[in-house]
Order: C-alpha cells, then sequence, then structure tokens
C-alpha cells in the first residue's frame, strides 16, 4: 500500500512467490460463449489498446511509466467495487453495486486526459462512446466517480516523481570500457540520467536489484562477447540471415510497452477471465515494465559501460589477447546511453514473468511493426520472445550477450519482487 498525500493535488491538477497468479480459468472457447464488449475483461483491454495508441511513439521509459500508472488507475477502481484483491492504494471507496465497466473507462480516461491533454478531445469521445454501451442508472453513475476517484489518486502518486527535468551524463575520462557518446547522441551528453531516481511503483528502490558487475576485460567472457557482436551485427555482416535481421529490426522499431500489452491482449482474448484478474495482470505486467527501466537505469549508469560501437575499433585498449580492433557500424542505431545491462532485457524477463506466472508458457501470439512491412513473427513459447529480444540486441550490433543475460535475471528478480508484495489475494 502507497503513501497519497498528493490526493487533493491531483484533483487540482486534472479538475505469489512461485505460486500462479491466480487459478488458470477455462476460456471463452471451451466454454462456448461469446465475448461482450462491456461484460468481463473486454473493456480492460479497449482501454489498454487505448492507452498504448494515446501514448505512441514516446521515449519507451516515459511509456513504461504512462501505462503503469494507466493501468494500476483501472485495478485500483475496479477492485475498489469488487474487493477482491488488496488494493494498491487503498482510498479509493465504492458503494455497493457499482459499475466495474465504467469504473475501469472513467479511470483510464482521467490519468490519460490528464497526461495527454492535447488528445482531450479524442478521448473524451472514445469515453462516451465507452459508456454509451452502459445501461444508464446509479451503478454506472456510482461507477464513474469511482473511476474518476482512482484516477485522481494514481496522477497524485505519480506527482513529483523524479521522472522530470531530464538529466544528461557527460562521460568523465575515455578510460577503457567507460561508456563514450555515439553518432545518436545529443551535445547533451548520455539520456535518461535521471530515470535512476524515479520513484519505483512497486520495488524499495532503483538499486534493490543492481546488476552484478559485467564480466573483466580480460576475460574469455568479454571476448566472446565481443567477437559474437562483431561477427553479427556488424551493418554489412554476412552472418546475419534475414530472419534475424527482421527481428531486429522489429524490437528496434517497436517500444516494449506496446510489443508486451499487445502480447498480454492477444492471451487474454482466448481466455474468460473475471475483469478484476484482468486488471490486475495488467497492473502487476506495467507496474514490472516501469520497475524494471527504473532499476535498469540505476545500473547503466552506476557500470557505464562502452557499446560495441566503441568497444571493437578499440579492442587493442582492452587488454585481451582474444580480442582484435575493427571498423564496426552497428545494424541499428546505438541508443544514447551506457550498454549494460539492457533496457530491452530487463523489459522482457519482467513482463514475460508475469504473463508466464499468470497464464503459463505456451500461446500463440504475433508481433509485427510497419518499419518492417510483410515480416510477421510468430510465437508458441514466451520464452522465445524473450530469446527474439536478447537476439535483437546482439545481431542489431548495439549490445553484447552479457547485457542481454544480465538484463532478463535483473527483469525476472524486479517482477517476482513486485508479484510477491502487491496486489495480492485477500
Amino acid at each position: 500500500m502507497r503513501n497519497i498525500n498528493k490526493y487533493w493535488l491531483a484533483g487540482m491538477l486534472i479538475a505469489s512467490c512461485w505460486s500462479p497468479i491466480y487459478e488458470t480459468g477455462t476460456t471463452a472457447a471451451a466454454k462456448g460463449k461469446t465475448r461482450s464488449y462491456v461484460t468481463s475483461d473486454d473493456i480492460v483491454l479497449r482501454w489498454n489498446e487505448i492507452a498504448v495508441s494515446t501514448i505512441g511513439a514516446q521515449p519507451p521509459f516515459p511509456s513504461t511509466r504512462f501505462m503503469a500508472t494507466v493501468q494500476v488507475a483501472v485495478f485500483e477502481a475496479i477492485n475498489a467495487i469488487t474487493g477482491k484483491y488488496e488494493p494498491y492504494l487503498g482510498t479509493v471507496t465504492a458503494p455497493a453495486g457499482a459499475s466495474t465497466e465504467a469504473a475501469a473507462i472513467t479511470a483510464a480516461h482521467g490519468v490519460l486526459k490528464a497526461f495527454f491533454p492535447a488528445a482531450a478531445a479524442t478521448l473524451d469521445q472514445q469515453r462516451a462512446d465507452s459508456l454509451a454501451l452502459i445501461p444508464d442508472g446509479q451503478p454506472k453513475t456510482d461507477g464513474i466517480a469511482v473511476g474518476e476517484a482512482a484516477a485522481f489518486a494514481m496522477i497524485a502518486e505519480r506527482t513529483g516523481d523524479g521522472s522530470a527535468p531530464p538529466q544528461f551524463h557527460v562521460p568523465p575520462n575515455s578510460d577503457p570500457y567507460e561508456w563514450q557518446r555515439t553518432p545518436s547522441c545529443p551535445a547533451a551528453g548520455g539520456v535518461f540520467l535521471h530515470w535512476r531516481n524515479v520513484n519505483p511503483f512497486g520495488v524499495q528502490s532503483s538499486s534493490q536489484f543492481r546488476a552484478d558487475p559485467p564480466p573483466a576485460l580480460i576475460s574469455q567472457e568479454y571476448a566472446n562477447d565481443l567477437n559474437e557482436v562483431f561477427a553479427l551485427g556488424d551493418i554489412n555482416s554476412s552472418n546475419r540471415s534475414q530472419d534475424r535481421a527482421n527481428v531486429a529490426r522489429i524490437y528496434a522499431a517497436q517500444p516494449p510497452h506496446q510489443g508486451w500489452n499487445s502480447v498480454a491482449r492477444q492471451i487474454i482474448k482466448t481466455r474468460d477471465d473475471d475483469i478484476t484478474d484482468t486488471a490486475r495482470v495488467l497492473a502487476l505486467m506495467n507496474m514490472s515494465l516501469s520497475d524494471a527501466h527504473i532499476t535498469v537505469f540505476e545500473s547503466k549508469y552506476f557500470y557505464r559501460t562502452w557499446r560495441p560501437e566503441t568497444a571493437i575499433p578499440r579492442a587493442n585498449e582492452d587488454g585481451n589477447s582474444n580480442t582484435q580492433p575493427s571498423a564496426f557500424t552497428p545494424f541499428i542505431v546505438t541508443p544514447c546511453f551506457p550498454g549494460y545491462p539492457s533496457a530491452h532485457g530487463v523489459g522482457a524477463g519482467a513482463a514475460g514473468r508475469i504473463l508466464w506466472k499468470a497464464y503459463g508458457r505456451h500461446h500463440t501470439v504475433t508481433n509485427s511493426h510497419p518499419s518492417v512491412p510483410g515480416v510477421v513473427l510468430t510465437y508458441h513459447d514466451l520464452l522465445d520472445i524473450e530469446k527474439d529480444v536478447s537476439d535483437a540486441r546482439v545481431y542489431g550490433g548495439i549490445h553484447f550477450r552479457t547485457d542481454q543475460d544480465a538484463a532478463e535475471h535483473q527483469g525476472k528478480s524486479v517482477a517476482q519482487w513486485i508479484l510477491d508484495n502487491y496486489l495480492r489475494p485477500k
């Protein structure tokens, strides 16, 4: 449970360990049911999709903060009515019989409108369209009020959370292994330095799950990492198959909040789950994604390791007899912050852990992106998505394999902590 002593400020601003998350339910198909838009959890999925669309092409780390705020508000509103789980804030109350669907709509709408006022007209119309599907009456009126209260409370909780103003990192020296600016960097230096100071949604601090130190420059592990990315990740590499090139391009273009919420919706649509259960899983997954990104930036700027784009041409400085300097241009653009651990990897570890614990590993889902037309990735195992995310960064030439492995472990640790300590069954 969180402290929300800024509750009224928000009103002014916007006028289980290793056990499953919950018992696996019977799918809608198995029950022979037709899903209705405003029954069960369909309204939650609809506003999850609206949230992803509204956030759009924001940088990935603010995006996961926005998504987590939306999904926790939706959960808090619904759960205030059903009382099925421990609340996140515990300050939102609901009269008996309030509509959970109306509460979900207005909770999501309120947070999104506060974060994206330029989209107010579209969001207001989407709110009206969704509410029009719910019969008028006291349950609808009460549900609207509950959702608005949850939105106010979550905006208050995130006000002044350290996500602004931006801060930048200037390398203190040019020593081997020290991160250096790459061509994608602004003059100010490494970006998202301040993200390590953002208040997490669940974990105790950004350093709670700091990654173990990266391999020493003189180690065989480091040499293996460097030689792998040199062979696979150069823009002119003949060792990169078209399949791996497509994977690298899709995950370079697609921020984690888009990809993982799409995967979650695809899985959930095959089921017939209670609305509170679905709201809870989406809240846990997006909390975990956001906290994993906060955590990974603490580790990134703690270790400040160079990227392959810097390391390979300077391999004669690393003291490792098993590496050789060479010209190197990565297949995709190197992000402007230190390499170890990987931000995409930590997100995959976190989101994958939550979905795996909720629904099991094996599902058929697809992933695609308009920037890679005609390519659709099809998966039958959540673990294969994590593997592709890892490959994407190595074949893209922007990460060492160790960056990915450490990040996946870190993300899983963050997710498990949140799962063990938040939104527990009563």
